[in-house]
This record gives C-alpha cells, structure tokens and sequence, in this order.
C-alpha cells in the first residue's frame, strides 16, 4: 500500500499514470465542452492549468510533456500545409502576401509604441514584444479540419499568410537577440541570409526528391508515414541550425511534401489521426501548464502589462483580418475565419518571450503577461473559428454545383 500512496502522491511522476491522466483528459474535455457548445481545443488549455503545476500540481510540465508537446507544434504546421490545394494556393499568393504583410505591420506598429509610450520600456524591448503580437499559431485549425471548411479560400489565404508573418516575426527575433549580445554587424547579415538560403534550398529541392524515390519505391504504409516524419523534424532542425524557428522548417518541409501526399490518400488519414488523437492535444494541455493565474495578484503592474498585451494581440490581428476581408471582398464568415485562424499566440510568441526573458530583454512581468494573452486568444480564437466555421460550412453546402462546363447529354 506504500508504494500505492507513493504512486498517488501529487504531482504525479509515474510515467503509466502520467499518461493515463493525459488520456483521459484528451478523451472527456471535448466531450463535456461540446455539451455548453465550446471547442474541445478550450478544454485542453484549461485541463492544463488545472492540472499543472500553478494549479492543483497534479502533473508537471517535465521534459516527456514538452518532448510530446514539440511535436504537436510541429504537426499543426505539417497539417496545415499537407491541407492546401496548391492550385488553390498559387491562385491565392498574391492575396497571401498582402495579408501576411498586414498581419505582420500592423501588430508591429502597434505594439511598438504600446511598449514604447504606455509601458515605457527601452526601444529594443518593445520591438521585440511587437514582434510577440506579429506572429501567430495555427491553433484553431483543427477546428477548420473538422467542420470541412480547409480548402476555403480565406484559409488558404490565412495559412500562406501565416509562413510570412511568422518567418518576418521570426527574423525580428534573431536580429534583436544578435544585437544584444553584440554580433549585429555584416557579418551577422551575410550569415543569417546565406545559412536561410541553403536551408530553404534543402528542403523545397532536396526534399520533394528524396520523397518521390522514397514513395516510388516503398508501398509500406508504416515505413511511409514514419518517413514523412523525419523529414518534418530534419526540416525543423536544419531550420534551427540555420538560425530560425523550428515551426518555420516544420511548415516548408511540408511544403515541400505537399505534392506527394494525396489529400484522400491512406497516408494521409495516418497522418491527421495520429496528430489530431494524441500529438496536438498533448501540446495544448502543456500550454495550458504554462499558465499561472496568480499573476494577477502580484500587483497591478503585472495587471497593467498582461491588459495592455492581450488588448493589442486582439486588435492587432483584428484588423488585417478586416482589411483583407474589405480588399477582397470576402463573406463575414470568411472575415471571421481569418481573424480566428490568425488571432492565436503560441509558438513563435513563446519563443520571443523565452529567448527575450533570458537575454534580460523582457521582465518577469512581460513573461506571465504573455502566458495570460496566449490564453485568451487562443479562447478568443477558438469561439471565433468555431462560429465563424460553422456559418461558412452551412454557406457552402447551399451552394449549388457549378454544372457550366458539364457537357449536355
């Protein structure tokens, strides 16, 4: 019976019950939330500050939760782009261009002078917290996967979008963090743009090369799938030795992959099972174990930054989804399907705020300030692509089948 209680004793370190915990967690909290009409992604944010350290500290956020979680960043972005007709896509580039051109200046302006004006911090610093606001995740996109709606053109747009912003938020990052060291000077330029430039030749041309032998001659569906994921995780890799954001290699490579993997094809149910069932929810709970709500009391300057850093996330990818919306003139739901896709703060965002924390960039205010806004606007933008989905798969089935080109028989 000691050993029982050893195995009960909180926070639980048992690896069997560890993930029994997080099994149970990944199969109820969507079934419950779906009965108040709340996307199940919600259930597994707030299943992680419940149970994580800063909660009831029943699990911690050790290297097995990151470990697991990692990979399902990864996977959102290898999902979202195996997702793409790149018809589609090449029809929309230049539509995704300027959307993620708006979606990356528009925050960067305005977060730039809020942390400038209003919270008075030094002009690097609040460069680097603009660029926290630019970038964002494609945390809801399961929520377009499952309503039917991925090939939309709005989330077309929003996913080519979302690779420009994120990789300009990216390089913002590198820059900032380069200069406070003391290596911002040519010689850091010409390293920067040479080691991308063999980094994105790798992986658009080696790549889709080594997948067509690949696929041409293995049939096994096993060796098939575990193949695509280790170019996804070469690609993340070459991409952090090239001096980027993992996700930024996890979406090329993807890219790259795109071609040959057939959106109704075994190999690509495989894929979306095993990273909707366990991966993707395993790194939203460990978002969740980030959050700590007693920072809230720890004064009002805590208060202050979090409310300043949550507003301007929200109206900072508000409006390029509004503008786009009006430029191009797409539906309310379409409108509501690119601010709810663009509006969620993990990835890149965590990344920022990690590397500006450590550096002595960005105080220990800004660091739980942003864990709360990476919170509410993955809420807000769950309630967004849900309502937003839902109005534009009913629009679509409506629609009636375009029968010009039929030919009369």
């Amino acid at each position: 019976m000691h050993g029982i209680g050893d195995k009960l004793s909180l926070p639980i370190t048992d690896p069997v019950l560890v993930f029994s915990i997080m099994l149970f967690v990944i199969l109820f909290a969507p079934m419950i939330l779906s009965r108040f009409r709340i996307p199940g992604i919600i259930g597994f944010i707030v299943a992680g500050v419940i149970l994580g350290p800063n909660g009831f500290n029943v699990l911690l956020r050790d290297s097995s939760i990151v470990l697991f979680g990692t990979v399902g960043l990864l996977y959102i972005m290898l999902l979202a782009v195996l997702e793409v007709d790149m018809g589609d896509f090449r029809k929309n580039r230049n539509k995704s261009i300027i959307f993620g051109s708006l979606t990356f200046t528009i925050p960067m302006t305005l977060g730039t002078i809020a942390g400038y004006y209003l919270l008075k911090f030094p002009l690097s610093s609040s460069i680097l917290l603009a660029s926290m606001f630019a970038s964002h995740t494609l945390i809801t996109y399961p929520i377009v996967n499952r309503l039917g709606v991925a090939k939309n053109r709005a989330v077309n747009v929003t996913v080519g979008g979302t690779i420009i912003t994120d990789t300009a938020a990216l390089l913002v990052l590198a820059v900032i963090a380069g200069s406070t060291v003391g290596e911002i000077n040519s010689g850091f330029w010409i390293r920067l743009g040479a080691s991308m430039a063999v980094f994105i030749f790798i992986v658009l041309w080696g790549f889709p090369k080594i997948g067509r032998w690949f696929f041409k001659n293995i049939n096994d569906g096993i060796s098939q799938y575990i193949f695509v994921m280790t170019m996804v995780f070469a690609g993340a890799f070459l991409a952090e030795v090239a001096g980027i954001e993992a996700i930024v290699g996890a979406f090329l490579a993807g890219l790259a992959l795109n071609s040959l993997i057939p959106h109704s094809s075994p190999l690509m149910n495989r894929v979306e099972f095993v990273g909707n069932s366990l991966f993707i929810p395993f790194f939203l709970i460990g978002v969740g174990m980030l959050v700590d709500m007693r920072v809230l009391f720890n004064g009002t300057e805590a208060i202050v930054v979090a409310a300043t850093m949550t507003i301007v996330a929200i109206i900072g990818k508000w409006t390029p989804a509004r503008l786009t919306r009006r430029i191009f003139g797409y539906t309310p739901a379409e409108g509501g399907i690119i601010f709810g896709l663009s509006n969620s703060q993990a990835a890149a965002t965590l990344a920022a705020v990690l590397v500006g924390y450590s550096l002595g960039i960005l105080n220990e205010n800004v660091l739980n300030g942003t864990i709360l806004m990476i919170l509410v606007t993955c809420l807000v933008s769950s309630f967004a692509t849900e309502k937003a989905g839902r109005d534009l798969a009913i629009a679509e089935s409506e629609k009636r089948p375009d029968l010009s080109g039929t030919p009369e028989k």
